[in-house]
Formats: structure tokens, C-alpha cells, sequence
């Protein structure tokens, strides 16, 4: 957690600027608060942090400095053995497909398709009686582009089970024609 001036996508200051774009360097995961945004919490956290300056960085609860110790750590070579990282895309992508046992990445979500394949697709999976989940692929540029290359498929809807790529709309009307859609959900197949 990064204490600092301001936001990542607008830091208010210059230590606050330097200490995000070194994390970004590092490829580091963190979630950061605006201390401009509550003054109890900017003066409350001098005190039990026992540091007096902004940018402060936490790593599980515990203060691990500000910009110059994160300096220090960077030039050690130490700072990317103390953060997290930020999964890899593929690694990510591993992770969603196989989030249910039946996901279906999509223009929309399960309450409101927002395009006409995705809203076929809802209709034939949601006809089966089968649980499955959905994800947003226009909330998330990065995952959006990422899983076509993942996949090797290169439009949506992409259903998959178990974390294997069954096929887009055309694939899946198929698989409900000839009665093979509901084992291949099922996970019999």
C-alpha cells in the first residue's frame, strides 16, 4: 500500500511521481491512498508510522519506507525480493479461464449482453440450466487482447470449460445442435 500525494495516474507531487514510476519499473502490484483526501489519516499515520514524510510504502502491514530506502532497496536489488508482483498476463489469463468450471468471456455480463453474439450465447447457456460465470472483456483492454492471442482465437464470445477453449457462438450452436453441448458443460467429454 503506497501512501502518497495525489494518485497514481496523478501524483501531486515529485517523490510521490518517482516513487510510482519505480514500482511501475519494478512491475510491482499496489494499491495506493490520497492523502490530500483525509487529513486524520495523513496526520494519523506520522505518528503510528514513526516517519514524518510522504510517500510512505507498506508491504503486508509493515512500513517499509519512503522514497529514498525504496531508492536504496531498488539499487540493492532487494525491493523485488520485498513487493509482489504483478501476475504475468498469461499466468492471469490461466487464472480466469479456469475461475469456474464453465466461463464465458464476452461483450457484457450475465444481466446485459452488449453485443448480439454475446446475447446469443446467454441464450443458449442460459437455456442448458448449467452454472456458468461470465467476464467483461470491455472492461478490461488488456485481457480483451490478451486472451485472443491465449487462445489463438481471435473474436468473442470464447466459452470455456474446465479452462479449455470450447469455441465461439458458431461452435457452440453447433455443439447444441447435434446434442453434444450439454456433456461438453457437464464436463463428460
Amino acid at each position: 500500500m503506497l501512501f502518497m500525494k495525489g494518485t497514481p495516474q496523478e501524483p501531486r507531487c515529485g517523490f510521490s511521481k518517482q516513487m510510482v514510476e519505480i514500482l511501475h519499473n519494478h512491475n510491482i502490484q499496489f494499491s495506493s491512498f490520497d492523502i490530500f483526501s483525509d487529513e486524520e489519516v495523513r496526520q494519523g499515520l506520522k505518528t503510528y508510522s514513526n516517519w514524518p514524510t510522504y510517500p510512505q510504502l507498506y508491504v503486508s502491514g509493515e512500513l517499509i519506507g519512503g522514497l529514498d530506502i525504496i531508492k536504496e532497496l531498488e539499487a540493492s536489488q532487494e525491493l523485488d525480493t520485498i513487493c509482489p508482483k504483478v501476475p504475468k498476463l498469461e499466468e492471469r489469463l490461466k487464472v480466469l479461464t479456469n475461475k469456474a468450471s464453465v466461463m464465458l468471456f464476452m461483450k457484457g455480463n450475465k444481466q446485459e449482453a452488449k453485443c448480439g453474439f454475446s446475447k446469443q450465447i446467454l441464450e443458449i447457456l442460459n437455456s442448458t440450466g448449467v452454472e456458468f460465470e461470465t467476464f467483461d472483456i470491455l472492461e478490461n483492454e488488456e485481457v480483451r487482447q490478451g486472451l485472443k492471442v491465449y487462445s489463438n482465437w481471435p473474436t468473442y464470445p470464447q466459452l470455456y470449460v474446465k479452462g479449455e477453449l470450447v469455441g465461439g457462438l458458431d461452435i457452440v450452436k453447433e455443439l447444441k445442435e447435434n446434442g453434444e453441448l450439454l456433456p461438453i458443460l457437464r464436463g463428460e467429454n
